[in-house]
């Protein structure tokens, strides 16, 4: 009896202790789910009215999450950031890169494939940008060009509409047959590169054509005659066309600059019957100065002869004696 007395009191012993820790645990746990329910009720409805405050949804107030893109900064790396992203040893390293068409190795392209002979030598062929009549006859309806002038590269680029780059092996304007239908202007106009039918579209209406070569130094001036009078140097001398095109400034039939007049007024005239118009006699014309005036072959701008140096206009006022005597 007595020994299950002392077992009892040491079972009430252990038990009551637990009993007290988990009643205690419970009004805890209670309590704190409690403040969290109430936390989020009070979250949602905080949610809930940020939202109706917000504007809708649309493409331009759509940002992405922050966590969605990486960090734009560059690793370490396996040297620790001190190699700028290029390995320790190699061509990349060293920047010893092949050769533009190294092929490993092997027969590059341009030596396997035959060469084509209409190909050769096209890296140094004069290129002649396009200006087509009906472009031209735009300009002159929109008082860009005056056709009571001559007509030459200096005027063409003046428009600030074309123009052409030596740069890029560019030698003038080719003159195309684009719009010689509806094509009314009477002018005297110079280009590079012409063909019969734009010939015929123009001396139809009693105008005259002439192509000329410039040499690249020329074509640099006449570009931007502005920019060339500014530097203060002489106007060069406009050097002859080279062998390959001589053949072309001195044909009659192309109204070449170098050709001789009394067979331009031939073929003048073989034109006209060809195509079937009445050649205008220039010789009564009132226009008669403006539709006969050329340029010296070694002339660049007209009026102005080689060797000529043109001033701007300068402000003078405030300028030392020393700089006016200089100017």
């Amino acid at each position: 009896m007595l020994e299950f007395e002392s077992d009892l009191s040491t079972l009430v012993a252990i038990i009551i202790p637990c009993i007290h820790s988990y009643v205690s645990t419970y009004l805890e746990w209670s309590c704190t789910s409690k403040q969290i329910q109430m936390a989020l009720r009070n979250g949602t409805d905080r949610a809930l009215a940020l939202i109706r405050t917000l504007p809708r949804v649309s493409a331009f107030n759509l940002r992405p999450d922050p966590a969605s893109r990486a960090d734009g900064k560059r690793p370490r790396g396996q040297h620790g950031g001190r190699r700028h992203g290029y390995p320790q040893k190699g061509a990349k390293q060293r920047q010893t890169f092949p050769r533009l068409g190294f092929e490993n190795g092997a027969v590059p392209f341009y030596l396997r494939i035959p060469k084509e002979n209409y190909y050769k030598g096209h890296h140094l062929r004069r290129q002649y940008p396009p200006l087509s009549l009906h472009q031209l006859q735009t300009l002159i309806d929109t008082q860009r060009i005056n056709p009571s002038e001559p007509i030459d590269l200096a005027t063409i680029c003046n428009t600030k509409i074309f123009s052409f780059n030596p740069g890029y092996r560019h030698f003038g304007f080719h003159l195309t047959d684009d719009g010689m239908d509806t094509f009314q202007a009477k002018i005297n106009i110079e280009v590079q590169w012409v063909t019969e039918p734009v010939i015929a579209a123009i001396e139809k209406n009693g105008g005259t054509i002439t192509t000329a070569y410039y040499d690249v130094e020329s074509l640099w001036a006449i570009r931007d005659p502005e920019h060339f009078f500014q530097r203060g140097i002489p106007i060069m001398k406009r050097m002859l066309p080279p062998e390959d095109a001589v053949e072309y400034y001195t044909d009659p039939k192309f109204r070449g600059y170098l050709a001789d007049p009394e067979k331009i007024a031939e073929e003048r005239f073989t034109l006209a019957q060809k195509y079937g118009y009445e050649l205008p006699d220039l010789s009564s014309d009132p226009q008669k100065e403006l539709l006969l005036r050329r340029k010296d072959p070694k002339q660049v701008f007209f009026g102005l002869q080689p060797g000529w140096i043109l001033i701007p206009k300068l402000p003078l006022h405030g300028m030392s004696p020393k700089k006016l005597g200089s100017i």
